[in-house]
């Protein structure tokens, strides 16, 4: 596919920076939206790295400067600009990533990887703040209904996280079924992939890549999945679970 067809030479600077959010505009107006899609757009990523929010050091002690700017700068960027190469190659340039996401096992392992990539991170740094948001009373019922307490969430979260086994990510997922499950997926899969043992809406994710923790934490993983709830954004994870449960 020619690079004319797929966006207008307007956009194609934006591709190999981080701001990438003319390409996200053209792709998004030329395609139709679901009531779906609509609940949930306000958490879709679309195709640009987003700025960060915060500096990389604000995330401190839990998560170190050096290892927030190598993440976010080269990891997290070079998987939109692959995913970018990935939609030109397979003449995808019309569909939202949600729907790239859903029929995943019909593309190439590059753009599986590397779209997951994006989304997983465009979403991971959301899901993160310093000194973290408390949970609200309204949501710990919520997962008291079927947790019995945020506590037990915690730790079946913290068990699922520790014994993925090489690089993936920890979830809790809302499920079709509007419940709540904990699953964790390999690589840069997520729940909202066909290929996703347990699929459903990503409410919370943990990156367990090294590169997420190595340079803080060697092979403790367990110590950066135990800090890490320290920085957690709930306000983040119950405005998904509200969008999402309609």
């Amino acid at each position: 596919m020619k690079r004319r067809n797929f966006i207008s030479k307007s956009s194609l600077a934006a591709i190999g920076t981080i701001g990438m959010g003319s390409l996200s505009a053209s792709l998004l107006s030329s395609c139709g939206s679901s009531s779906k899609m609509v609940k949930k757009g306000a958490f879709m990523p679309g195709f640009n790295q987003s700025p960060l929010g915060y500096g990389y050091k604000d995330l401190e002690p839990n998560i170190d400067a050096l290892t927030m700017e190598i993440h976010y700068t080269k990891h997290a960027a070079a998987y939109t600009r692959n995913m970018i190469e990935a939609i030109e190659m397979e003449n995808l340039g019309g569909y939202p990533l949600e729907t790239i996401l859903s029929k995943i096992s019909k593309y190439s392992a590059t753009l599986r990887n590397n779209a997951g990539g994006h989304y997983n991170h465009e979403s991971f740094w959301k899901w993160m703040t310093p000194d973290g948001k408390k949970i609200s009373d309204g949501f710990t019922k919520i997962i008291e209904q079927q947790f019995s307490s945020v506590a037990t969430l915690q730790n079946e979260f913290n068990t699922v996280a520790a014994k993925r086994f090489g690089s993936g990510w920890a979830w809790l997922v809302l499920d079709k079924n509007k419940q709540l499950k904990i699953s964790s997926t390999p690589n840069q899969d997520n729940p909202l992939m066909d290929v996703a043992e347990i699929k459903g809406f990503p409410l919370l994710g943990l990156d367990v890549w090294e590169h997420a923790y190595y340079l803080k934490y060697q092979n403790k993983r367990a110590d950066y999945v135990s800090n890490w709830w320290k920085i957690v954004n709930w306000d983040e994870v119950e405005k998904r679970y509200k969008s999402a449960i309609g």
